[in-house]
């Protein structure tokens, strides 16, 4: 489809993604600061830590929930191409826009609706783990996934304005070259 034009929306919600981007790749260099220093005291000095292997999966979690907006954003998450890059641009963005509008923004939509019971339960019990000598604070993991479920949200819509500003410009475009012809 190439490069789509940007709205002031999206360009407003590209920057805060790209600022949560940039934030949440760090977490992957403390993850594998964590990994190290587990598997050193596991087998160096013989003592496993809980919290050390929670802190591992914990970590990885924020930096997954973070990048899947992100990734969404930079265009670089999973497509099937075969099919698509022999399309014209404006059928791949008319199949985008409404893959955006029936497909991905209600399931967006329902994690969200389904998630927010689920993070409330977990902050009235204040959930910790249950094992001993665990993280405590799991309602904060699990309050991630509507915020993160929220950010994507945000993403998608900027990315839906890109695609209607490029379908609409194209449309506007061939009526101009339909008129000129004429």
């Amino acid at each position: 489809m190439g490069d789509l034009p940007t709205t002031p929306f999206s360009r407003l919600v590209d920057g805060v993604i790209d600022r949560f981007g940039r934030i949440a790749s760090w977490l992957w260099v403390l993850l594998l600061g964590v990994i190290v220093l587990n598997v050193m005291m596991r087998y160096v000095f013989g003592e496993g830590r809980i919290e050390f292997e929670e802190l591992q999966w914990h970590i990885n979690s924020v930096a997954f929930l973070v990048a899947i907006a992100y990734a969404y954003k930079t265009d670089s998450h999973i497509r099937i191409d075969l099919v698509s890059n022999r399309l014209k641009p404006r059928l791949q963005a008319w199949i985008e826009f409404y893959g955006i509008i029936l497909l991905l923004a209600p399931f967006i939509v329902l994690v969200l609706i389904v998630s927010l019971p689920f993070v409330e339960h977990s902050w009235s019990v204040s959930e910790i783990s249950q094992s001993p000598g665990g993280l405590p604070f799991r309602w904060f993991l699990k309050a991630l996934v509507p915020a993160a479920f929220a950010l994507l949200l945000l993403g998608v819509m900027a990315r839906l304005s890109r695609v209607w500003a490029f379908i609409t410009s194209d449309t506007e475009a061939e009526a101009r070259d339909e008129r000129a012809s004429s």
